[in-house]
């Protein structure tokens, strides 16, 4: 199991502790794997981008109509987190539904 987030997110943070044997992945430092994006927008769509996010806000109106792919490739911590890839499934936050699924 592989986490994607940023060191300095709470939200991943509790994801890591309540996931001990997740391997996890800086996305700041590290980035994602490109297949690992392609998949995760494959499966969540627009979805995958943190529109709350500090970083968001900061973009112009012109690089916000990006396509995904373009702006997680550019910036990686727009990326709403934590992305966890067990085997062929994908989940995306740490809301209660993805708790309970990966507790069990």
């Amino acid at each position: 199991m592989q986490l994607f987030g940023l060191k300095t997110c709470d939200t991943c943070r509790k994801a890591l502790k309540a996931l001990p044997n997740a391997e996890f992945v800086d996305v700041r430092a590290e980035g994602v794997p490109a297949e690992v994006l392609r998949r995760a927008i494959g499966q969540f769509g627009e979805k995958v981008i943190n529109t709350r996010s500090t970083t968001w806000r900061g973009l112009s109106e012109t690089e916000r109509s990006a396509p995904p792919e373009t702006l997680l490739a550019t910036h990686p911590t727009l990326m709403k987190r934590p992305l966890i890839v067990e085997g062929d499934r994908m989940y995306l936050g740490w809301a209660k539904e993805v708790q309970s699924e990966l507790a069990g």
